[in-house]
C-alpha cells in the first residue's frame, strides 16, 4: 500500500474540541499554573466552571443579536463591527476570574449570585468580562469567609403606617434590639426607611441593628441608576424624537431592600484567617470597579438591570445613563441579559404580626 493510500485509509483527524472542552482546557491551564495541582478541581468547581461557560455562551450571543440589531439602524461608519464571540473574549483574564469565582462558590446560573456583562477594551480589541456579586452572592461571601457570622440576619423596609422601635444598647441595657409592627399590612403608604439586624442567639449581647432613613437609601443609589428601576424622570419619545420627560413609579420598594441587604451583609467581618488567593483576586476585581470610571459603568448596569424578569419588570426600557438618555432608543449601548432575581420576601415578619428580636496577552482558544 502507498504511503497516499495510508494517508486517506489509516489515519484519521482526530475531531475538533467543542467551544466547552476549550473553555475548561483554558481554564484548566490558568488552574494549573496559578494554584499547581488539577487533582485539586472538585466535581463541584467543575461543574460550576461549566456554568460559567454556558452562562456567558448566552450572554455573548444575546448581546451579538443585540448588537447586529443596532448595526442595521446605523451608517455604515457607525457601526459596531467587533462580534460577540468567544474568539474576541480575552480568554487569559477570563479563566483566572472563572477560578476565583467558582472556588468562592458562585454559580452565574443560579439567581442573584454572579452577573456576567462583556465590555470592549479599546486598548486589547477584545471583550473584557465584569464580574460583579449579587445580593445572594454577596451573602454566600459573607457566610464562607465572615468572622463571627449573625445565626440570622433580617432586612425590612419601614412604611408610614408600620410602628418601628429601635432598643439601642446602653449602660442600662446590654442586648441591642427592636419592636417591628406592621399595622396596615395592605396599605402600608410610603417608605420612610428600612433597618437589618445581625442577631445571634446564644451571644444576644453581640446584636447589632443599623436603621436607614429614606435618605441614608437614596445616597446608597447606583450614580446611573435607571428610573425604570428607581422612579422619577425619564426621557419621553414620541416617533423616535425627543420629547420633553415623563415621571414614572420604578421599583424603589424592590431596589431599596436590595440595598439593605447588601449593606447588611457586607457589614460582617471578613475573617483573615480564611482569606485564601481566591478570595483576593475578588477584591482586587471589587476595587477596580470601584476605581475605574469604565468598569464603574459597567458595574452600574449590571446592578441596576439584572434580575429583572422575576422583579416583575421585564418589559422595561433600560436607559443606559443620562448622556445616552439624549439619544433616540435605537441607540442604546449592547447589554447583555442577566439572571432572573426572585422577589424580595421581607425577612422574619408577617403581615400585621409584632416581630421583635432579642437579637493580558489573550490565549488562543
Amino acid at each position: 500500500m502507498s504511503n497516499q493510500q495510508q494517508q486517506q485509509t489509516g489515519v484519521q483527524k482526530a475531531p475538533t474540541p467543542t467551544a466547552s472542552e476549550r473553555f475548561m482546557g483554558a481554564v484548566m491551564k490558568e488552574f494549573a499554573a496559578t494554584v499547581g495541582d488539577v487533582s485539586k478541581v472538585t466535581n463541584f468547581q467543575r461543574k460550576i466552571i461549566q456554568n460559567y461557560f454556558i452562562k456567558l455562551d448566552m450572554v455573548l450571543k444575546a448581546a451579538d443579536t443585540k448588537r447586529q440589531e443596532k448595526n442595521a439602524k446605523l451608517r455604515e461608519e457607525e457601526r459596531d463591527n467587533l462580534e460577540y464571540s468567544w474568539n474576541n473574549v480575552n480568554m487569559q483574564q477570563l479563566a483566572l476570574d472563572v477560578i476565583s469565582y467558582s472556588v468562592i462558590g458562585l454559580d452565574p446560573l443560579q439567581k442573584n449570585h454572579i452577573n456576567l456583562i462583556p465590555y470592549k477594551n479599546s486598548h486589547t480589541g477584545k471583550y473584557d468580562i465584569t464580574f460583579m456579586m449579587g445580593y445572594d452572592g454577596i451573602e454566600l461571601k459573607a457566610r464562607k469567609y465572615g468572622y463571627e457570622v449573625p445565626d440570622d440576619v433580617v432586612i425590612e423596609l419601614v412604611y408610614e403606617t408600620d410602628k418601628f422601635r429601635l432598643i439601642k444598647k446602653d449602660l442600662n441595657n446590654r442586648v441591642e434590639s427592636y419592636e417591628f409592627k406592621r399595622l396596615e399590612p395592605f396599605n402600608r403608604g410610603s417608605v420612610i426607611g428600612g433597618f437589618y439586624a445581625h442577631i445571634y442567639y446564644d451571644r444576644p449581647e453581640k446584636n447589632v441593628v443599623k436603621v436607614f432613613s429614606k435618605a441614608d437609601i437614596d445616597k446608597r443609589k447606583p450614580k446611573y441608576a435607571s428610573a425604570e428601576f428607581w422612579g422619577g424622570e425619564k426621557p419621553k419619545w414620541v416617533n423616535g424624537k425627543r420629547a420633553g420627560t415623563e415621571e414614572i413609579d420604578g421599583w424603589y420598594e424592590e431596589m431599596a431592600w436590595k440595598t439593605i441587604k447588601r449593606a447588611a451583609f457586607d457589614a460582617i467581618t471578613i475573617d483573615s484567617e480564611k482569606i485564601d488567593e481566591h478570595y483576593l483576586k475578588a477584591i482586587q476585581a471589587e476595587r477596580t470597579i470601584d476605581s475605574d470610571p469604565v468598569s464603574e459603568r459597567v458595574a452600574t448596569d449590571i446592578n441596576r438591570n439584572a434580575n429583572r424578569k422575576e422583579m416583575s419588570f421585564e418589559d422595561a426600557e433600560v436607559v443606559d445613563d443620562d448622556k445616552q438618555s439624549e439619544l433616540p432608543p435605537a441607540t442604546e449601548k449592547v447589554e447583555a441579559p442577566q439572571p432572573e432575581q426572585k422577589q424580595p420576601e421581607p425577612a422574619k415578619a408577617n403581615g400585621g404580626s409584632d416581630v421583635k428580636a432579642g437579637m493580558q496577552p489573550s490565549l488562543n482558544f
